[in-house]
């Protein structure tokens, strides 16, 4: 375990017209297996949040960003496993006939919801980032 804290990109993909997208974590998944989640991945050194927002949304959901707006940040320290996440989320908005499970050894299902009427269980960071999407004026 990194006693460091580390930054991660978080982001919510929608459509622009009120849907967003998730995935269910498979088994082989790091954490929450069948927990159903946005996208997120670690920022890399000397990489913009940008340019990690499109390398992640292309590797997990093979898609082209449209649009990316920064939500907020969050500081996510959690016990199981243990980790302490800056998370610096993002809304992406993509064309969502495009988007297809780009790394199906993470995620098993995708699916398109309203924010107000999710799949569950949901993931335990979750509700805080469709908080943040639900707060944008998008």
């Amino acid at each position: 375990m990194s006693r460091e804290p580390r930054v991660s990109c978080v982001f919510i993909c929608h459509d622009g017209a009120g849907d967003i997208l998730l995935a269910r974590r498979s088994a082989g998944a790091r954490d929450e297996p069948g927990a159903w989640d946005t996208g997120a991945g670690a920022l890399e050194f000397g990489e913009t949040f940008d340019a990690a927002v499109i390398r992640e949304v292309r590797e997990e959901y093979a898609a082209e960003p449209r649009e990316i707006t920064m939500l907020g940040v969050r500081n996510v320290v959690r016990a199981e496993p243990p980790s302490h996440w800056v998370a610096v989320v993002f809304a992406v908005r993509v064309d969502r006939d495009a988007v297809a499970i780009g790394e199906p050894h993470k995620f098993d299902e995708l699916g398109w919801f309203r924010p107000g009427s999710l799949p569950a269980p949901l993931h335990s960071q979750l509700p805080a980032t469709v908080e943040l999407f639900r707060g944008a004026q998008l």
